[in-house]
Order: C-alpha cells, then sequence, then structure tokens
C-alpha cells in the first residue's frame, strides 16, 4: 500500500534553513504528482508547494514562494522541500502527498508528518 514518511524536521533559529525528506513506497512514484501541505495549530492544513510527475514543473503558495524549493528524486522515490530564511510564521506540522484518481474519485495519501519549529 501507499507508504509516506517525512523527515527532517527539527527547531531553527529564524533566518535558518531546514530540509524536509518524504520516502514513498508502494506505487509508482515517477508517474505521480507530490505535495508538500502544513498545518499550523488552530489552522487548516494549507498547500505549501507541488511537483508534477514528469516535467518538474513546480507551484508555491505566495508566503513560501521564493524561499522553498521543492524537487524529486525519481530514482530514490524521494521527495525533499528545501526551506531558507525560516520565519517563525512557518511552524507547523508538514505533511507530505500524493493522490490517486479512481472512478473519477479523489484518494489522497499522507505521510505521518513532521515538526517545524521556527523560534529564537
Amino acid at each position: 500500500q501507499v507508504q509516506l514518511v517525512e523527515s527532517g524536521g527539527g527547531l531553527v533559529q529564524p533566518g535558518g534553513s531546514l530540509r524536509l525528506s518524504c520516502a514513498a513506497s508502494g506505487f509508482t512514484f515517477s508517474t505521480y504528482a507530490m505535495s508538500w501541505y502544513r498545518q499550523a495549530p488552530g489552522k487548516e492544513r494549507e498547500l505549501v508547494a507541488v511537483i508534477s510527475s514528469t516535467s518538474g514543473s513546480t507551484n508555491y503558495a505566495g508566503s513560501v514562494k521564493g524561499r522553498f524549493t521543492i524537487s524529486r528524486d525519481n530514482a530514490k522515490n524521494t521527495v525533499y522541500l528545501q526551506m531558507n530564511s525560516l520565519k517563525p510564521e512557518d511552524t507547523a506540522v508538514y505533511y507530505c502527498n500524493t493522490y490517486q484518481l479512481r472512478g473519477g474519485q479523489r484518494y489522497d495519501y499522507w505521510g505521518q508528518g513532521t515538526q517545524v519549529t521556527v523560534s529564537s
């Protein structure tokens, strides 16, 4: 079955950097778009970045554009999120996501999440 395992979160000072990783298994990784979402306390989960399956085209939330970079290594079945110039408002649990369409219905798959805390 589909499994997504995030790693790389932690505590970092404002202005610092972190790289999140998401190891995927149970599906043909190279043929699916991959995304990173985040959820801060008391807020709804929001889309941070998405990368397409083949062309590698990317899209970002306005709040992270220019600071975060999503990438993927199809040989390693892994998607990354490089986060630079981190701000306290980036504090959240970050989730890896992919989805499949079957019979016209969308099925979302999530990792367990990794905590990112930006604080001095």
